[in-house]
């Protein structure tokens, strides 16, 4: 047996997969279970399983792109699946002390990356966002949000589409920063300003967007100039710490979705400290972001080197450490377990919809990298331990309605 092989063997129980060597032999694994899928592998030279086994995620996701790991049966989405749904976070057992090495090597991974210093950051954003929005405008939905949409399946069926899911999201959303007509609202890490637009649409807020991509900027400033409200909703170019210099205590809401991820550890207490002295002394703010279901962790390699250079997925417990700080009151806390998964598969299906579409913008090694990307973060969130948190914070605890009624009526006024 390969040392692949024994890998394979201690890892996939149920489902299967076929494994074929460079010269022809086979191994095979696990057996067929309902809603596992059944994967064949095949290796095309020595040097795979070598690169594999130096870096179980970084050595697959390269090897992948460079079409030497080549899935004959099945995809990468079900191939990533196989492995991660047969180690899922909620595996149940005994649970024990992390050993010092895991400790001291979950502290120390990745942690350059994750400085995020004023200087690193742009660039950081450009490295995914500035790839150009031809490749956004294939696989997201027709308002280009880039972030986990709100699955409601109980009130538009199963066969819901991710159009109306995003809908609902930011709908979700608007409810919970509990806007009034005048407000003036900050929207960090803006997109292309589907947000932002859809809230000065829905309530006539006042918006200012902002964001690190050229891109982006480009894009959602056309967007307010072409729905005439380039007045009332604007874009600009220009980091948090640097808005927070100038616009100290001016914005009634901030509204921050999908951002978070890229501050990186260090600058999480300079992040909340910015957001609030940016708030009026009642002012209240939304953050949406991707977290860890179970405490600090590192980012893996691939995600690092090829997708969010500079990015961190950040613990719950990290995240109100950091807002604690400075009096920033977290009046309400919510897990969005599954939507993101959903989400990501529709990603995923529009994607590959779109194979050759996006082999003419790139190539076909950028387009394996962005379906493995893909697969990979559909798996951390079926599987693993990532999920989305909406957390609202106050900065005075009367802010905000003593019940979460309001929450519930606003959404449905939203949704009409």
């Amino acid at each position: 047996m390969s040392i692949l092989g024994g890998f394979l063997k201690s890892v996939i129980e149920k489902g299967t997969i076929k494994v074929t060597h460079p010269d022809g032999s086979v191994e095979a694994f696990g057996s067929s279970t309902p809603g596992y899928p059944d994967i064949g592998i095949r290796l095309a030279d020595k040097g795979v399983m070598r690169q594999i086994l130096l870096d179980p995620r970084l050595g697959a996701a390269e090897t992948f792109m460079d079409g030497r790991l080549i899935v004959e049966q099945g995809d990468i989405m079900e191939l990533v699946q196989l492995l991660r749904a047969n180690r899922p976070f909620e595996r149940g057992g005994r649970l024990k002390e992390p050993g010092l090495f895991k400790k001291l090597r979950d502290h120390a991974a990745g942690s350059l990356d994750r400085v995020n210093l004023l200087g690193r950051s742009k660039s950081n954003v450009a490295h995914h966002y500035d790839i150009g929005n031809a490749l956004y405008d294939l696989f997201l939905d027709d308002d280009l949000q880039y972030s986990c949409a709100y699955w409601d399946f109980d009130r538009h069926g199963p066969e819901m589409t991710l159009e109306q899911a995003q809908s609902d999201k930011k709908a979700h959303i608007a409810a919970k920063l509990n806007l009034k007509p005048g407000q003036r609202v900050l929207d960090i890490g803006c997109g292309w300003g589907g947000m932002a637009l859809y809230l000065h649409r829905k309530t006539g807020v006042e918006v200012l967007g902002i964001t690190l991509s050229e891109e982006q900027l480009k894009k959602a400033r056309e967007r307010a100039e072409k729905e005439g409200v380039a007045d009332k909703v604007k874009f600009e170019l220009i980091d948090y710490r640097d808005l927070a210099q100038r616009e100290a205590g001016k914005f009634d809401r901030i509204v921050s979705v999908g951002m978070f991820e890229h501050v990186g550890t260090p600058q999480f207490k300079t992040f909340f400290r910015c957001c609030a002295n940016l708030m009026t002394d009642d002012g209240v703010m939304l953050l949406h972001t991707i977290g860890r279901m179970g405490g600090p962790g590192t980012t893996d390699a691939f995600t690092r080197k090829y997708i969010f250079p500079g990015g961190y997925i950040p613990a719950l417990s990290e995240t109100l450490a950091a807002s604690e700080q400075y009096r920033l009151i977290a009046t309400d806390i919510e897990n969005l377990r599954l939507h993101y998964a959903f989400t990501l598969r529709e990603w995923y299906k529009r994607t590959v919809r779109h194979r050759d579409e996006i082999i003419a913008l790139y190539d076909e090694r950028f387009y394996r990298m962005w379906t493995f990307y893909l697969a990979g973060a559909t798996a951390a969130f079926e599987n693993g331990g990532m999920c989305n948190y909406q957390i609202q914070f106050s900065r005075n605890r009367h802010a905000l309605p003593l019940t979460r009624d309001y929450v519930g009526e606003a959404e449905k006024n939203l949704l009409g």
